[in-house]
């Protein structure tokens, strides 16, 4: 695949930014952590247990197929499939933002069909896309807003992201949304590696866009580090977007980038 020309390469300092500055508000008041009473199984869904620390510092992913699930039935995919509307594949920020996006594009005469699911990482969301396209073909965009559940191996990434690109095709174009990562409820070393992977995913998102012309970065990660207290304010757990502020923000940045092509 050829370069796109003036695509936009984010900084090592610009994805850090975030994240140092979330971990450096707690350092006076939290102590760093061992063993922390949270759910090994993901960023996104703790309910209690034990954390442990894994390989890269942020945690294990457990089980996620009992987790929360939002995903459109077999007459909204192929609705949304003849019109040439948007599938999307999520995770928990999907399924908690997906309907309120839904609308804003409804709003613009595009239709959505999602499959979206909490707690999971990239893997399998590249596995549901894989599955639709054998059974119902693939609409000419594509969004992924998944990678937050990464953060615990995130060398996985690059190659599910070669792997979507070779799902959809060069005729298409896959919207993906950058993360970000540095939960609140962990002390400063947790919120330290959990920046530090988000980094890293968005690194290798980053490397990918110079690989194919029509993957579109939507740029999450930068947007909060770009303005003082979005953290606090965007987001309700150092993960999540809050409500209504920060969803609205996330949602018009993929609306923004859907519209310009």
């Amino acid at each position: 695949m050829g370069k796109r020309l003036g695509s936009f390469r984010p900084s090592r300092r610009l994805l850090f930014a975030a994240g140092t500055a979330a971990a450096a508000s707690t350092v006076a008041s939290a102590a760093a952590a061992e063993a922390v009473p949270v759910s090994p199984q993901s960023p996104a869904d703790a309910a209690g247990g034990l954390l442990t620390l894994g390989n890269y510092g942020s945690g294990v992913l457990g089980a996620w197929d009992r987790q929360a699930r939002a995903i459109s039935n077999e007459a909204q995919i192929r609705r949304t499939r003849e019109n040439d509307g948007v599938f999307m594949f999520g995770d928990s920020i999907g399924v908690q933002d997906g309907p309120a996006l839904a609308r804003q594009l409804s709003k613009l005469g595009i239709m959505v069909a999602v499959h979206n699911w909490a707690g999971r990482p990239v893997t399998p969301a590249v596995d549901a896309l894989d599955t639709w396209a054998q059974d119902y073909g693939l609409p000419h965009r594509i969004l992924m807003s998944v990678g937050s559940n990464d953060i615990f191996t995130p060398p996985a990434v690059a190659a599910q992201v070669d792997r979507t690109m070779q799902i959809v095709g060069e005729e298409r174009t896959v919207y993906w949304v950058n993360v970000q990562a540095a939960r609140t409820a962990f002390g400063a070393d947790i919120k330290v590696s959990d920046q530090r992977n988000s980094a890293w995913i968005n690194l290798q998102l980053a490397e990918a866009q110079r690989r194919y012309d029509n993957l579109r970065i939507v740029h999450w990660a930068e947007h909060l580090a770009s303005s003082p207290n979005r953290l606090a304010r965007y987001l309700r757990d150092g993960l999540h977007p809050s409500k209504p502020l920060g969803q609205n923000a996330r949602n018009s940045l993929i609306v923004d980038a859907i519209k310009a092509g």
